[in-house]
């Protein structure tokens, strides 16, 4: 069985102590989509949205939530992210998001990168909200990371 690093010895949530745990490099990878009417993806791709630019408002929006994903998910630590970026691509019936987190950090970047990704796809779901409501956002996932004692992983 895992042990499972954010329960004491008594099964009680904490938060784990990195305090020994040395800096590395490292970098997670998340991805999610979101699937749409035709009108929407067409208006946000001809950039027609009477809310603004749709996916510079998103961006920013997934950039700010993984510099706050410590005060969203409980046990999550602050970190000095080094980077953040968010980038789209345009699919038949939908928008795919990626988020790429790095630091120079004792812990990893995964809930950072998750947490990008679903903030950005929310934010493209206000933003078109009025012309779908029917939008789903859905396989919001980890694609890799790299660094730390766990070692490398990818999808």
């Amino acid at each position: 069985m895992v042990d499972l690093t954010h329960l004491d010895a008594d099964g009680g949530a904490h938060m784990v102590d990195v305090s020994a745990k040395a800096d590395t490099a490292r970098e997670a990878v998340a991805e999610g989509r979101i699937s749409m009417s035709a009108e929407a993806l067409t208006a946000i791709r001809a950039g027609n949205m009477k809310k603004g630019d749709v996916l510079g408002t998103a961006r920013i929006a997934g950039i700010l939530a993984a510099k706050k994903t410590s005060d969203l998910i409980p046990l999550c630590h602050p970190l000095m992210l080094s980077k953040i970026s968010v980038d789209f691509a345009y699919e038949a019936t939908a928008i795919r998001v990626e988020a790429r987190v790095r630091l120079n950090g004792p812990t990893g970047v995964e809930m950072e990168a998750l947490t990008a990704v679903s903030v950005t796809l929310l934010t493209l779901y206000d933003m078109a909200k009025a012309l779908d409501k029917s939008m789903i956002i859905s396989d919001v996932r980890l694609l890799s990371k790299t660094g730390g004692k766990s070692g490398d992983y990818s999808a």
